[in-house]
């Protein structure tokens, strides 16, 4: 390997959490949404931290189309992400390091740090690379931005987000940090058939709001029954146990909402008795 080596260093900042920036920059399966270069994403191998996946990207103003395999890991304990081409191309090699640094609850940068040199029958020479690749990354980065953002103003309805059953009742989360990058609290609505209910748990760190837009309901706090009627609300308090049962002739919507967030969404739900539908699988955490 002979001349200079390529490098390049550019940065965005993002309003939206680091957690939400880094999840939606690090799964790869949906960046044909995320960058306006890549047609397509083909996963070959996936492990906890890391993924070897295909891009090809759309065709070039010859027609031509390019696509090659890269190699990527994850550490989000320092928000680093670190890939490298393995099928090269007309580079030696191509090393891309992405950080993410919070600058505030709803501010994030993201840096991208590119190292790289061109095999000598290359179309273009490392000079030429460097220039191409800072060029390009000021657009994807600001595409990504602008997506970002946008999502985060994005309207969820029941249909976008799975069900989960496994306590009773059809249950959605709307709003939450992994739909829309919230990051105090978290939304949804659970339908609930005539007699069906959802299990007793309690929320160690959230107090919990329910709204009852159809139906009637019994919410049982620490055992003592409350009825709730529609256009009206309930306060569950922290660490109160709590179960819902729809008494009702018809099927009943009740929303809910809970804040503060949990310090991890796994800690946020207690459980004090068997769902109806626990042995099926966990429905994706989208609370945090």
């Amino acid at each position: 390997m002979t001349g200079l080596l390529g490098h390049t260093d550019n940065a965005i900042e993002i309003d939206a959490p680091i957690d939400f920036v880094w999840a939606n920059t690090n799964d790869v399966r949906t960046w044909p949404t995320l960058f306006t270069e890549y047609a397509s994403v083909d996963v070959l191998d996936e492990q906890p931290g890391g993924v070897t996946f295909r891009l090809t990207m759309h065709p070039d103003e010859q027609g031509r189309v390019w696509s090659w395999v890269s190699h990527r890991t994850w550490d989000r304990d320092t928000w680093t992400a670190r890939a490298r081409r393995v099928e090269t191309g007309p580079f030696e090699f191509m090393n891309i390091t992405w950080t993410y640094e919070e600058l505030a609850p709803d501010r994030t940068r993201m840096r991208w740090t590119q190292d790289f040199h061109m095999r000598p029958d290359a179309p273009v020479d490392t000079a030429g690379m460097t220039e191409r690749i800072n060029r390009n990354t000021l657009v994807q980065q600001k595409v990504i931005r602008e997506t970002l953002e946008r999502r985060r103003q994005a309207v969820i309805g029941f249909p976008d987000v799975p069900s989960n059953t496994r306590r009773g009742g059809d249950l959605r989360t709307l709003v939450s940090p992994a739909t829309v990058g919230s990051t105090s609290g978290f939304c949804g609505a659970v339908r609930l058939a005539p007699g069906e209910g959802v299990s007793e748990h309690y929320h160690p760190y959230s107090e919990e709001y329910l709204y009852l837009v159809s139906g009637e309901l019994r919410v049982d706090l620490d055992g003592r029954p409350v009825t709730v009627r529609p256009d009206h609300a309930l306060l569950v308090p922290r660490n109160v146990r709590h179960r819902l049962t729809n008494v009702g002739a018809g099927t009943a919507l009740v929303v809910f909402q809970l804040s503060p967030l949990a310090p991890r969404p796994e800690l946020g739900h207690v459980d004090t008795e068997p769902g109806p539908n626990e042995h099926l699988a966990p429905v994706p955490v989208v609370t945090g």
